[in-house]
This record gives C-alpha cells, structure tokens and sequence, in this order.
C-alpha cells in the first residue's frame, strides 16, 4: 500500500491578498472582481487575486507598448539589463522559502519540490542575465570592396506571457528572463490556480530596478484575459505554455496579425527499456517519472515501453516501489506525491483509469483516488497489458499514472514511441551506447535522455516536436527568441546608375 500523509488543516491561515501590476503600480481590477484559490490539499482559501477584465489587459498592453517604444529598458545597454537580472535572482534566493511555500499550498505540489524548482529558476535568471550581454548580430566584409553588410538583433517588442499552473514560479523563469534580457517588455499572465508566486516575483523585479511598464502582470481567465493578450495587435510574440488545445487556440488568435508565437505544449513521454539496462536505476526513474509532480507535468514518463522479456519483472519491481511513495500532505517535508490541482482533474484522471480497466486494461497498483479526509488526492497508478490505441496510451492523463507497453525489437519500440500526436521528451535505457543512439536518433521527441530520466539544465534548449509546440526554451539561442533580425546593407564608394545617358 502507498505510504499516505494525511493533511493537517491550516489552523489561524490568513488568505494572502493580492493586486495586479500595471504600469509599476499594484492596481484593483476594473471592475473589482475576486479570484479566490483554495488549497488542493487542505481546502482553506490561501490567495485572492484581482480579476482581470479585457479593460484591465488593455492597460497592461499599453504601458508595455509605451515602455518599449518611448521608454529606457530596450535602450539599455546589455550590461545594465543583466546586473539588474542578476539582482533580481539574488532576491528571488533570498525570498525562496516564501515562493516555495506559495507553490505548494497554491498547487499542490511537494515542498520539497518546489524548493528545488525555486533552487533551479534562481539558476535561470542568471543565465539569463549572462546571456544578455552576450545577445549580438554579425557582419560580412566578404561581399566586395563596394558593400559591408551587418546584421542586428534587436528586441522584437511587447511580449504576452502565458503560464500553467503546474509549475508557477519554474515555467515564468523559463521565459520572462531571456525576454528581459532581450530588451522586450511584458505582459504576464499566470494561471488563475497557482498567480501568487508571479505577483511577488512583479515585487521583486520593481524593487531590482525594472523600470515601470516593463513587466506588467495581470490574473484572470484566459477567455477573459489570456485571449485579448493574444489577439492585440500592439502584441509582438505570444509565449505561452500549457495544453496542446489551448496551444493550438493561441495560434489561431496569433495568427490574425501573424504575431511570432512559442509554445510548450503536452506530452505523452516513452521510457524504453531494453533487457540489458541497469534495472535498479531504471524502476527508480520510472517511479518518479511517472509520479513527479503527481503527474501533472507535460514532461512525465507517462507511458512505458518495455521489452518482453522483462516485462513481468520490471512492472512487478516498479509495483513494490510504488508502494513506499508518500502520498499526502505538500507541506510535509517527506512528501512526493501531493494534491491534484482540483476537484474536476481529479475526476478526469479517474475516468482515464476506468475507461483502461474497461478496455482490458490491468491495473497492477493503485487505480482509484484517495480519500485523505482533506483534498483532493490520486493514488499512484500502474495500469499493464495496455494496448497502444487506448486512450490512456495515446493521451495526456496528466496524473500519476503508469502505461505499460511490451516491444520485441528497437524498430518496435521506436514506432510506438512515435504512434501518437506529441514528441517532447523520452527517455532510453541500455548499457549497448548504440542502442541509446540508435533509439534517440528515432525517436521524434526535443529531448531524449539515455540511461536517467527528466534531468536538465539551463544551458540545454527544451521543447517539443509536432504537437507539444514550437520552438525551444532555455539553452544560449533563448534570448534569440525574443528578437528580430535586421539587415543594413552598406555601400561604399560612388554606385554605378541604373539609368546611363545615350
């Protein structure tokens, strides 16, 4: 049985307060509505956010345009720009025990998780930094004594931000630096579940020295509020991250004034694993791959394929695993299995469950959410015998829950790693080097790690094929993203007429 932590009401918990930021000042909504966010875990109104209208998103759309166009930040040199990211990431250290705890009663998430994620975005803001002194052009003197040609990057503009809730302060931190650092201004927009972290990293980034108007954030709904920052014209680019529906709706609203869009979209990530593999470190990462962040993260090792001849083995070893996870309380430091995000995802991840053991399906551990006496909670699940047109095997779940496929040969298991819509990460696992590469030259996945599973690093671009988006997150071309490039084209000399007197 998985080991359960049962959740402690927030005794005397008083709700934290929060206003939009526009134009460097902390403002109400237009018209005065209230967001309030419960904790998954414990029930208890932790947040209220202003709500923001269409009015309210075209006040932050404004002072973004104004600041790019009329004010200092894109006219900064690089060196500037970085020593005030660098400062911000050193107040977003010194404030991480208060952003985590945000995360995780927002959330769901593990403490002990969300320290971590706040421990690795601190180390993207000064990547971030270090790369906006580094953002240059070119130049071509190779083009004849008559002709220099240069080539600028420049900062393409006024961007909207959009984030997920499942991981708040770690997903703005992979985009909102390198925009900076870009010289771009902002509006943000972060998920109406999980706004808190956002809203105080607006305070640390004003107190750091981003002048007004440069990062604006706003909460709301995306009907209300993240569609209007899609469609307006006086928006640049479009980042935005979250489900492959949404991704494709952003597009669509992008398109009507063929903004430059990012996205970072679903996943339905294989692990593949081969007889010779190390299996003791294999089961491990399996184990967390499939329930890191209760499953709710696009990267998850959601779906296993294993070769025949071990399969009974590994889904037996995984099965014992599975049993000594804690599932419970986020604010339990021992925790690695927190709450789902609500009470409807919740039903949607059963129904997943259900629809597989009905197909045929076996479900080996797990199989049905847990009644904690506070929450909202999903056992972690390994569903085996799972055939590759179910839709537990072809869609995002989004839980904590395990499909296992079987294959025979590499080119198996390659066709069913690349059966279905998505291609973000995957993972292989074998002691033979060639059959790592081999696997990971086939697979169509942004990300394939060989023998571990969902590390990373800022220097290493993140992002999907087909379906889970478009263009690549983090790594030393991200402040790219954010910019335009510009030809001058330089003539030297006296230029021969087109037009000659007869």
């Amino acid at each position: 049985m998985t080991v359960l932590v049962r959740p402690q009401a927030l005794a005397d918990f008083k709700p934290r307060e929060f206003q939009m930021l526009i134009d460097g000042r902390w403002t109400n909504g237009a018209e005065g509505r209230i967001i309030e966010r419960r904790s998954p875990a414990h029930g208890t109104v932790v947040s209220r956010y202003q709500a923001a209208t269409g009015a309210d998103v075209e006040r932050a759309i404004q002072a973004a345009r104004h600041a790019f166009d009329k004010g200092a930040w894109p006219r900064m040199k690089g060196a500037e720009r970085s020593n005030i990211l660098l400062k911000a990431a050193d107040m977003i250290a010194a404030r991480a025990e208060e952003l985590a705890f945000l995360d995780s009663i927002e959330s769901g998430k593990p403490i002990s998780q969300a320290r971590a994620e706040l421990a690795g975005a601190v180390d993207i803001w000064r990547y971030a930094a270090a790369l906006g002194r580094d953002l240059h052009g070119e130049s071509y003197n190779t083009l004849g004594e008559g002709t220099l040609g240069v080539v600028l990057r420049e900062a393409i503009g006024v961007i909207s931000i959009i984030t997920p809730w499942n991981f708040p302060f770690l997903i703005v931190s992979q985009k909102l630096p390198f925009a900076l650092a870009a010289g771009c201004t902002t509006v943000v927009k972060p998920s109406e579940l999980t706004s808190g972290s956002t809203l105080v990293l607006g305070e640390i980034l004003m107190e750091a020295g981003v002048p007004s108007g440069v990062v604006n954030i706003v909460v709301g709904t995306g009907a209300e509020a993240g569609t209007p920052m899609t469609e307006h014209p006086d928006v640049d680019m479009v980042s935005f991250t979250g489900s492959t529906t949404i991704g494709k709706l952003t597009m669509a609203n992008a398109a009507r004034t063929l903004k430059k869009v990012s996205l970072e979209l679903g996943g339905k990530n294989p692990q593949i694993i081969f007889p010779d593999a190390n299996l003791d470190e294999f089961v491990d990462a399996a184990v967390f791959g499939a329930y890191f962040n209760a499953g709710e993260c696009c990267n998850a090792g959601s779906r296993l394929i294993v070769h025949n001849s071990i399969a009974e083995e590994v889904v037996s070893r995984i099965a014992e695993l599975s049993k000594k996870v804690r599932v419970g309380d986020p604010l339990d430091p021992g925790t690695q299995v927190g709450a789902i995000i609500t009470p409807e995802h919740l039903a949607k991840i059963d129904n997943y469950v259900r629809n597989a053991a009905g197909d045929g399906a076996d479900i080996v551990h797990g199989g049905a959410p847990l009644d904690l006496g506070l929450g909202q909670f999903m056992a972690p699940t390994i569903l085996s015998g799972v055939k590759r047109d179910m839709a537990v095997a072809r869609e995002e779940v989004f839980g904590p829950v395990l499909s296992v496929l079987t294959f025979d040969t590499i080119e198996n298991a390659v066709d069913i790693a690349n059966s279905i819509d998505y291609g973000l990460s995957a993972g292989v696992w074998s002691r033979d080097m060639d059959t790592c590469l081999q696997v990971g030259r086939g697979v169509r996945a942004g990300t394939v790690w060989m023998n571990t599973f969902m590390d990373g690093a800022s220097e290493l671009p993140f992002g999907g094929y087909r379906q889970s988006g478009l263009g690549r997150e983090l790594g030393r071309h991200a402040v790219e993203d954010y910019t335009e490039t510009k030809t001058l084209n330089i003539h030297m000399g006296p230029r021969t007429a087109w037009w000659m007197p007869r």
